[in-house]
């Protein structure tokens, strides 16, 4: 059946069209700067003049809802599609920690499931393996007990979900295996690094193309040592950005942006299982977090991931920066989705592609989450 939103401001690439009209059932039929006129049949779905925009897409998120993705059970994915559905994101890949083999072993096989039957939120691509791979100096909230160094057969039979590998190219056969990855069309991002910015141009040669969670958990700039900040910056690789407003200084978000380039920027939350409950106490990769005032930490005091959703994130660049609304939803929509080469079908609002839509109100909160043509009811 098809459908037919109206009176919509439609978020295109570089423009907003103001009280417009999108055709659709699974994929995207029709756009319209006025309102269609269709035939009898067609559900009528009247924006009242909200913005309706692609489905975000999360590539870096391990939980929500109380659940994690090394829960390594279909319940805990499928908890987590719901929250992040309730939050505009249509398609994610649920992350992985530094744990023991068998532990990210279950946790791939159930996200290879999960994929392939589909959940009731939002949608998984793939996953982001994050860790165990990593530097000691810079584990963050990762578990140092479970490190390994780079390992070509702990993910080989996984590669038809994994889409993207966290890792420290500093780390004794990091090179070997970036250049593996990269034969098989897997992203490699540099984090929990200790890398210096000779060492991951190396790596760049190798392959290596992404940054996870900028800044946080991986060598900074100085100006004699440009360390892994400077070599982001320095190169034309992607990077995550977790605009949180406690991961970094929002000055600090302001000249990434601007440096780096709109087309460039990730938005991710790296939430955790806390992401859209209270405060309290929750664990990460095995290790208690506590979540008070929005923040997330081990008890050391260390940021564990976050409570962030992709919604609050592009509501936050809003706040403290003057980015126009197409280039903000760009970072949590195009880009990701060419990050996976997934940008033939997904990340815009244009006719053939899939259907993930969510209406937003006037102050950005989620109205409506639409997925392959479908409205997301919780």
């Amino acid at each position: 059946m098809k459908k037919l939103i109206v009176n919509a401001n439609i978020i295109l690439e570089t423009e907003i069209l103001k009280n417009a009209s999108l055709l659709f059932d699974d994929e995207i039929k029709k756009i319209a700067p006025y309102n269609l006129e269709v035939g009898a049949g067609t559900e009528i779905i009247d924006a009242k003049g909200a913005y309706l925009s692609s489905g975000l897409i999360d590539t870096h998120i391990h939980g929500g809802g109380g659940f994690d993705t090394m829960d390594a059970s279909a319940e805990a994915l499928e908890k987590i599609s719901i929250v992040l559905a309730e939050h505009g994101v249509t398609s994610f890949l649920p992350t992985t920690m530094t744990m023991a083999r068998e532990q990210i072993h279950s946790a791939l096989e159930n996200i290879r499931q999960a994929k392939k039957q589909g959940l009731s939120g939002a949608q998984v691509l793939g996953t982001h393996v994050e860790g165990p791979f990593i530097s000691p100096d810079y584990i963050g909230a990762q578990n140092s007990e479970n490190l390994i160094k780079p390992d070509l057969e702990l993910l080989q039979d996984y590669y038809d979900i994994v889409e993207i590998v966290t890792m420290a190219p500093e780390v004794d056969g990091a090179l070997e295996l970036i250049k593996e990855l990269k034969e098989n069309n897997i992203t490699a991002s540099a984090g929990h690094s200790a890398a210096t910015y000779e060492e991951f141009q190396e790596a760049y040669q190798a392959g290596m193309n992404h940054f996870t969670h900028l800044y946080n958990a991986m060598t900074g700039l100085h100006h004699r040592k440009p360390g892994l900040v400077g070599a982001a910056f320095d190169s034309d690789s992607t990077v995550e950005l977790i605009v949180d407003l406690i991961h970094h200084h929002q000055a600090v978000d302001r000249f990434t942006i601007q440096a780096k380039g709109v087309d460039k920027i990730i938005l991710v939350s790296d939430g955790m299982e806390a992401t859209g409950l209270e405060d309290g106490e929750y664990e990460l990769g095995g290790q208690k977090v506590i979540v008070k005032a929005g923040a997330a930490r081990l008890e050391s005091g260390v940021l564990a991931g976050s409570v962030l959703t992709l919604d609050q994130a592009v509501r936050n660049l809003m706040e403290i920066t003057e980015i126009s609304i197409p280039e903000i939803f760009k970072m949590v929509s195009l880009n990701p989705a060419k990050k996976l080469g997934l940008d033939h079908k997904l990340g815009k609002i244009k006719a053939g592609y899939q259907a993930d839509l969510v209406l937003f109100d006037r102050n950005f909160e989620v109205e409506k989450t639409i997925i392959k043509g479908q409205e997301f009811n919780g």
